[in-house]
């Protein structure tokens, strides 16, 4: 171990709320902590905060009275830079505006000692520039720490361009000891989390602008459908649509304006709007007291069929569909089809009922089809999305609505569109993951890591690939591409060599 043990000083610049949370994190581990913000009386104000916060946890019961003590004795606010030059590890949480980050560095380095860790919590900018004009750039690192700190586990340990080895190692070992699960991350635009996770938004975003559905079904799509624990409507309102427009808008930049990350003119005209979420009280849904929340559309009760056809093997987590649709007391027929390209079911009045492909269901022969969403949990799902081809009548539809329902899935009927709402979403966050795993970003263990600790999510994109098949998301995103040509959907050449490896074991 390298951590920095506890008779070393912590100093964190910038009292904001990360700031904050940032340094009652390393009260809480045993430094002495110093606090500084260049807004007068600020970091006495903060130092303060972060006092009462540390009553409510006594009161808890999250730790003892005299850890509660020994924690205020040592957090102190200081009233000028200079005064942290005693320091081992400085943090800065200020503004995300580089300038003012580099001459916050640069200032520092004439303070500091020279075995002194210098990091930053940016969750956008490049680390590398941030210690660009710096005599010593090999000492700075990127923590970056997700909000709530005291809270949330994950931290990212972001190695610039000139970041010495030694100097990531202490950091990543430091968070460790602090009692935080840290990943290793390059340094490139949005690091893991701001990078793998721009998906989950920007489609979401994209299918509301398609009109495929409107955000409270989209977000209740996801939420029950998969596993999210928060749909992206409702998730972006609550970190603020500013805040996610900016991050959003400054990854797509850092890329060259890559199709891939490209933003949603809808979420800029809510913020040209001034319209930025919770603490607006309002965003995509209205906060106002009293004010009713949105329902998501959800079909109502239909019958179920007495029998349903299935042919072919239905793919990937589909497959269990077979043993619910049994356990529900409904007949299954058929199972196999010669030369069947992908499984599907047949219902009763001829329908063919089949997982979303990256195809709409409305062919240009006209068959009735219909498509349901993907799940990467069909049994543990509760709702589950359809699309129907034009050739579809609302007794066909019927039938597919009271299938699932008798699955004990709620249902919601969207307008026919590829990918429709998770299977495209899932598909281009394991594209994301996989092609930043192929790049060096970060191990596939700790971009698994980053995203169910980072962002919550149900399980792990890398994960994903492994059970979903490199060649069932390439196929789709590739069936995408045709149906949306642009860039945007087009596999990464890591997922088609991934996909192409799956084929010569298979």
């Amino acid at each position: 171990m390298t951590a920095l043990g506890t008779s070393s000083t912590v100093a964190v610049v910038g009292t904001g709320t990360m700031g904050q949370g940032i340094a009652q994190v390393a009260l809480v581990a045993g430094h002495r902590v110093l606090l500084y913000d260049t807004a007068p009386g600020r970091a006495a104000q903060a130092a303060g905060a972060i006092g009462s916060r540390l009553d409510r946890l006594v009161e808890k019961g999250r730790i003892s009275a005299d850890a509660r003590d020994a924690a205020r004795a040592s957090l102190s606010p200081a009233t000028a830079l200079a005064e942290l030059a005693g320091a081992a590890l400085v943090i800065e949480a200020i503004l995300e505006q580089l300038p003012a980050k580099q001459e916050l560095f640069t200032a520092l380095e004439g303070i500091v000692t020279a075995d002194c860790l210098l990091a930053t919590n940016t969750s956008s900018l490049s680390v590398t520039a941030v210690a660009g004009r710096l005599r010593h750039p090999g000492r700075c690192v990127g923590l970056h720490f997700f909000n709530p700190a005291p809270l949330l586990p994950l931290v990212e340990v972001i190695s610039g361009f000139a970041t010495d080895e030694a100097a990531a190692t202490t950091a990543y070992d430091t968070a460790a000891a602090w009692g935080k699960q840290p990943v290793r991350c390059a340094d490139t635009p949005g690091f893991i989390v701001n990078r793998v996770a721009r998906p989950f938004y920007a489609e979401a975003l994209r299918v509301y602008e398609e009109r495929v559905a409107d955000p409270a079904t989209i977000d209740a799509v996801l939420r029950e459908g998969t596993g999210f624990k928060m749909g992206p409507f409702e998730l972006t309102d609550l970190i603020g649509q500013d805040v996610n427009e900016a991050v959003t808008h400054s990854v797509w930049q850092a890329f060259f304006q890559d199709a891939k990350f490209t933003p949603s003119l809808a979420q800029r005209r809510l913020v040209e709007s001034g319209l930025h979420g919770r603490k607006a009280g309002r965003g995509w849904f209205d906060y106002s007291e009293g004010a009713p929340r949105p329902e998501p559309r959800t079909a109502e009760p239909c019958p179920a069929p007495a029998s349903v056809g299935l042919y072919g093997k239905l793919p990937g987590p589909a497959a269990v569909l077979r043993e619910l649709i049994e356990e529900a007391g409904i007949k299954v027929t058929g199972d196999r089809t010669p030369g069947a390209a992908e499984g599907f079911l047949r219902l009763p009045g001829g329908v063919r009922l089949a997982l979303t492909n990256g195809c709409p269901a409305t062919t240009p022969a006209q068959e009735k089809c219909i498509r349901f969403d993907l799940s990467l949990d069909y049994r543990a799902a509760t709702r589950i999305a359809l699309a129907a081809s034009a050739a579809v009548s609302e007794e066909d539809l019927a039938e597919a609505v009271g299938l699932f329902q008798a699955l004990g899935k709620q249902v919601s009927v969207i307008e026919d569109a590829p990918g429709m709402i998770v299977a495209r979403t899932v598909a281009m966050i394991i594209d994301f993951a996989v092609d930043a795993a192929a790049r060096g970003v970060a191990t596939p263990e700790d971009i698994d890591t980053a995203m169910r600790l980072g962002v919550n999510y149900p399980g792990g994109p890398m994960e994903w690939v492994e059970r979903l098949g490199a060649r069932w998301v390439g196929d789709l995103l590739d069936s995408m591409h045709h149906q949306n040509a642009g860039g945007r959907y087009v596999p990464s050449s890591a997922l088609r060599r991934r996909a192409d490896l799956e084929d010569l074991v298979l």
